[in-house]
């Protein structure tokens, strides 16, 4: 094939292609113009490469076809674009969503964590179901301070920060099931009800209370905002309201699924506080007002941020485009 033939023949209408991709508006004609050249050009270059293999012609033909591609299908957002307004916009917004059910889900890990607690501290027979005499001061004395300390700061940062964000994940994910996240929200309550039972029981109630807050301040908020993430997608597949059942499930997923992403920095932050300033040898006051401090960061996010980005009508669901089409109409 002489390409130089071609390249004279198809002249025109490649530069035309080339004009139509340049405008920055187009008519609805233009539009279908641009749509057939490009698929007329498509077959050009489809033949040149068949016959000719890699060429100086080939190529300019492909710039002109990608140029003309981009804008029917749109260009790629800057990424830096889509991670400011996924963190100043999408997360707050999403989380914002959760606020009252995050409450109550903390409400109730507290209150059944207080009845197991009530429970063993009151009946020495649950509390020997525990272990030995031996076994339970010794963790009450030694134990509990020393499972902050045993590893190396780092190591274990990052060991709680893996352990929380793989079971907020869970609870996002398994959510729907609606059976998870109240077996979570239980195990959780009771793991904290009991060794706080123990604790109590050797007179180092102070000790707990200590140790937990630091990172403990943060660290159950995000797994309350997790657990009330699962149960409202469940929720929203249980009663969609006006929605699609799909569609409702669709959304609330979509838009809790960046709690997911989002509480995976801020878990990060609570393990840090753990590793590294929980067991550190400074003022009780300092370590406590360091967790507060992360934990009022989270909520100013949560809360004011988030806030602000629901009444500007962010649901943390992705952008229409993004998502797709959710119902197939006419017109």
């Amino acid at each position: 094939m002489d390409l130089d033939a071609l390249a004279a023949a198809r002249q025109d209408d490649w530069q035309r292609l080339d004009a139509l991709a340049r405008r920055r508006r187009l008519a609805g004609p233009e539009t279908d113009e641009l749509i057939e050249r490009y698929q007329a050009g498509a077959s050009d270059l489809s033949l040149v490469k068949s016959t000719a293999g890699s060429t100086a012609l080939g190529d300019r033909l492909s710039i002109s076809l990608a140029r003309a591609r981009l804008k029917f299908t749109g260009a790629p957002e800057n990424p830096l674009r889509q991670l400011s307004r996924f963190a100043g916009v999408s997360l707050p917004a999403a989380l914002y969503r959760l606020r009252w059910l995050t409450l109550a889900v903390a409400l109730a890990t507290f209150v059944i964590a207080g009845l197991y607690a009530w429970w063993i501290s009151g009946d020495p027979r649950a509390l020997a179901a525990l272990g030995s005499p031996g076994e339970l001061e010794q963790l009450a004395e030694e134990g509990f301070v020393a499972y902050y300390s045993e590893n190396p700061a780092a190591s274990f940062a990052g060991m709680v920060w893996t352990n929380n964000a793989w079971i907020a994940a869970q609870c996002i994910a398994f959510g729907v099931l609606g059976v998870w996240v109240p077996w979570v929200i239980l195990q959780n309550a009771q793991n904290l009800g009991v060794t706080a039972a123990v604790m109590f029981a050797y007179d180092e109630a102070d000790t707990f209370f200590l140790y937990i807050a630091p990172h403990g301040l943060l660290e159950l908020t995000c797994v309350f905002v997790a657990a009330a993430a699962g149960l409202r997608i469940f929720w929203a597949w249980v009663a969609p309201g006006p929605r699609p059942r799909g569609i409702a499930l669709a959304e609330d997923a979509r838009s809790l699924f960046t709690v997911a992403i989002g509480l995976v920095f801020f878990l990060f932050v609570a393990g840090l506080i753990e590793g590294f300033v929980t067991p550190a040898p400074w003022p009780w006051a300092v370590k406590i007002g360091i967790g507060a401090l992360a934990l009022g960061g989270f909520l100013v996010y949560m809360l004011v941020l988030g806030g602000r980005a629901r009444r500007a009508g962010a649901t943390g669901d992705l952008v229409e485009f993004e998502a797709g089409a959710t119902r197939i109409v006419a017109g």
